[in-house]
């Protein structure tokens, strides 16, 4: 029986990851702290949510072209 966890395949993802979320966060206005953010409202975590989705895509464009 395997066990779930949070641990990452490739290192330094979550970190990477962590400095695009404060990226997109800062982009759309939205005050992103270090550790919880759990006091947002569900419009600035689905605004930041959304522009990360927005680059991604914008990226994966660039990258066809």
């Amino acid at each position: 029986m395997s066990k779930s966890s949070n641990k990452s395949v490739v290192p330094g993802a979550r970190d990477a990851l962590d400095r695009f979320k404060m990226e997109a966060a800062s982009e759309v206005g939205v005050n992103l702290k270090q550790g919880y953010n759990g006091d947002l409202t569900s419009r600035e975590a689905g605004s930041v949510g959304g522009q990360m989705v927005k680059k991604m895509i914008q990226s994966y464009e660039n990258s066809m072209k």
